[in-house]
Formats: structure tokens, C-alpha cells, sequence
């Protein structure tokens, strides 16, 4: 590869980077621009761990006998697995080196990684693992390098000049896939933390305190029913998992029907309902009710056969104006909604307990899902705490209720 050929490549990489095409993207234009440029390439294979609650990273593979580039999700359990325990990129991670090569050609010694062995046998001739390594100040996590591979079934294997060009490229790419990899991590971690809709509204720049958006909503608050007395009275090494547990089957069911998550608070959960109209929200979260007590119901049998305490969620459902934006200290911010509302919603939650009732509707609910009065019962007109008006509270007749999942 000539040199203004590998400045052109590299000018595209640095492009394409800039522009944030996905890991997909970049590695498949990577490899056949190298093709085209004269590097006999094979397969070219990009990896990089990520910041993720259940995966350890991704892998992106490119075949020249392939027409997309193959992505693979790996987890924490495959680090320890013989595989990779046996592979190049392990071994230049105990070594520290940042590059191998091996000419699998009849001089190649077999057995030193059963990877290359394969390769050998499916006709490959050279290959070159490598490592480029970020600096301290710039990873995140566990996040700390991008590992990549190239080979080749030409006859003669890997010109000189062909691995002086990837030496001067790669780093490039693995550049471009750390650019894109962050952004997908940001993604992750907001989504995560914050919810899907606000963590998507922090990342399109609603950052600035004090700045909410008044809305109208469907309001949700659920806690565990004696959730007290069963952490008082179980080994502290289970609260963790119970409340992971059950958290689980909410929040699966709240983002089923379209709800957002907004908090977690002790083993409380408020989430909003706000994408369409008050009759469509108010439907999605009946239906998030009623797969969340089916998902908790399977979740209590699974755990009384393992011997582990079970429990049920109260909930209180609501609909009304709240501000949704940003809100606290000059340098710590929590984006929630606040009002009036809310803290009906909770209160509403609360007298689930002394009415004996799983859940409890409020008549502006009512009011606001004509359609779905079939399913409500009156359970008669309250006083809620630190609410001046008393107002009426509906239950869910479980018999009219659809069965949804």
C-alpha cells in the first residue's frame, strides 16, 4: 500500500469517526477499503468491553466471504473462560506487548493457541493480534483498550509493507471505535440510571438546572408490601437480591407497556405513563398492573420453592400536571418530576395498607380513562394525608380486567 494510499484511508477513518458511524459500519468500510487498497484481507475482527449491567462487551468480525459484519455480545463469564484464557489477545494482556503475528504456514508450531490452529485449517496463513491501549486518564471502567485481529489466506502470507499499513491504521480505527463505543456506553449508562425518555432528553442537552417542562401524566407509586419487617428479619445478604428481584418484575412490566422509570426509592418505584393521550396512557399502565402481579406471582412461586421470603407491591395510580426536568444543587442534578401530584400519588399508594387493597386508583384516574371504568370499583371517598380535598379511591375489579402480558 502506497503511502498517499494509506494517508487517504486514514483521512476516511478520522471522517467517518467524526461523523459517529456505529463499530458495524466502520469495520466493514475499513475492511473492504483495505481490500481495495491492496491489503489481502480475510477476516479483520475489532472487540471492545463496554460499561453494561450484563454485558462485558462486543465483538464485530468481518469475513471477505461474507457480506455484513457479524456482531457477538460476550459476558463477564467468557473472561474466564479456556478460551480465552488460550488466545493471543490474553496472552498480550499478561505480556503487556501490543502486537503478535504468526505465519501459519508448514513451519507453524500448533497447539501454542487453538484459535490459530483453527484458522490454519480453515486456510488462513498469517495473522496479527492487537492491542491499543488508552491511557489512564482516558478509560472508563473497565474499558481501557481496543483488541483487533487481521488475516490473510494469500500464498505468501502478509507483506512487510501490508503490516506497516496496519500499524499506522489500526490505531486510527481503534480510535474511531473507542469515539463510538463511548457514545453507545453514555447511551447505556443514562438509560439506565435515569430512565429511557430522560435519559435520552439529558443526552439531546437538557442539562440546565431549574429547566422543566410542565406535563401532564399518568403517575405510578409502588412499594413492597412489609417490606420492613422481612429486612429486619432476613439475613442482610438477601435484601439485595429481593429487592433486585422484584424490581425486576416492575420494572419489565412498566417498560413493557411504555412506561419510564424515574426513581427508585428504598423498595419504592415511581414511573410515568406520558407517551400519547390520557385514555392510551391510562390503558398502558392497567396493563403494566396486571403484567407486573402475573410476573410477581411466577416470581413468589420460584422463590417459596428456593425457601426465600416472598412478598406483593402496593400501587397507587394518579394522573395529573407535574414539572419533568432537572432539578437540585449546582453540581448534582436528579431529572424527576415534582408536584402536587406526586406526592398524591404516594399517599394514594400508601393507604393500599389500610384499605387492604393491592391497589388504588384516584377519581382523576377515573375520570381521565372513560374506557376503562369497566374495570374500576369505588372503595369510597378518603382523606388523603397533606391533601386539603378528600377525594374518591377506585380499585381494580380483577374479573372485568383483560389478561394481558
Amino acid at each position: 500500500m502506497k503511502d498517499v494510499t494509506i494517508l487517504k484511508l486514514g483521512q476516511w477513518i478520522t471522517q467517518a469517526g467524526l461523523a459517529g458511524l456505529s463499530e458495524l459500519s466502520l469495520v466493514q468500510e475499513f475492511c473492504r477499503r483495505a481490500v481495495q487498497a491492496g491489503v489481502p484481507l480475510s477476516r479483520g475482527m475489532i472487540g471492545v468491553d463496554t460499561l453494561h449491567p450484563v454485558l462485558e462487551g462486543r465483538i464485530f468480525a468481518w469475513r471477505e466471504t461474507e457480506t455484513d459484519v457479524r456482531q457477538s455480545d460476550y459476558t463477564r463469564a467468557d473472561g474466564e473462560s479456556e478460551k480465552w484464557l488460550r488466545s493471543p489477545f490474553y496472552h498480550l494482556l499478561q505480556t503487556g506487548d501490543g502486537e503478535l503475528r504468526r505465519r501459519l504456514d508448514a513451519h507453524y508450531n500448533g497447539g501454542e493457541f487453538p484459535i490459530l490452529d483453527e484458522l490454519r485449517d480453515q486456510g488462513t496463513t498469517d495473522y496479527v493480534a492487537r492491542i491499543d491501549r488508552f491511557g489512564a486518564d482516558a478509560r472508563i471502567g473497565e474499558v481501557d483498550s481496543i483488541f483487533s485481529s487481521w488475516a490473510t489466506e494469500h500464498p505468501d502470507g502478509f507483506a512487510e509493507r501490508d503490516l506497516e499499513a496496519l500499524r499506522v491504521l489500526v490505531p486510527n480505527l481503534a480510535l474511531a471505535v473507542k469515539s463510538a463505543s463511548f457514545a453507545r456506553i453514555a447511551e447505556t449508562l443514562v438509560d439506565t440510571y435515569l430512565g429511557r425518555d430522560a435519559g435520552r432528553r439529558v443526552l439531546a442537552g437538557s442539562i440546565t438546572r431549574g429547566i422543566a417542562e410542565r406535563i401532564s401524566t399518568v403517575l405510578w407509586f409502588s412499594d413492597l408490601e412489609g417490606y420492613t419487617r422481612i429486612a429486619d428479619s432476613s439475613a442482610p445478604e438477601h435484601i439485595i437480591p429481593l429487592l433486585n428481584d422484584y424490581a425486576d418484575a416492575l420494572v419489565s412490566a412498566i417498560d413493557a407497556h411504555g412506561g419510564d422509570v424515574l426513581k427508585f426509592i428504598g423498595d419504592g418505584i415511581l414511573a410515568v405513563f406520558s407517551r400519547g393521550a390520557f385514555e392510551e396512557t391510562c390503558q398502558q399502565a392497567l396493563a403494566a398492573e396486571a403484567d407486573a402481579r402475573a410476573r410477581v406471582a411466577e416470581l413468589n412461586a420460584r422463590r417459596s420453592a428456593d425457601g426465600l421470603p416472598v412478598t406483593r407491591f402496593y400501587l397507587g395510580l394518579h394522573v395529573g400536571e407535574v414539572f419533568y426536568g432537572n432539578i437540585g444543587s449546582v453540581d448534582r442534578l436528579d431529572f424527576t418530576v415534582v408536584g402536587p401530584a406526586v406526592n398524591e400519588t404516594s399517599r394514594i399508594a400508601a393507604m393500599c395498607r389500610s384499605l387492604d387493597q393491592p391497589a388504588l386508583l384516584s377519581s382523576a384516574f377515573a375520570e381521565a380513562a372513560p374506557e376503562c371504568r369497566a374495570q374500576l370499583v369505588s372503595v369510597g371517598r378518603y382523606a388523603l394525608r397533606g391533601v386539603s380535598r378528600p377525594q374518591e379511591l377506585y380499585t381494580i375489579d380483577r374479573e372485568a380486567q383483560p389478561t394481558r402480558r
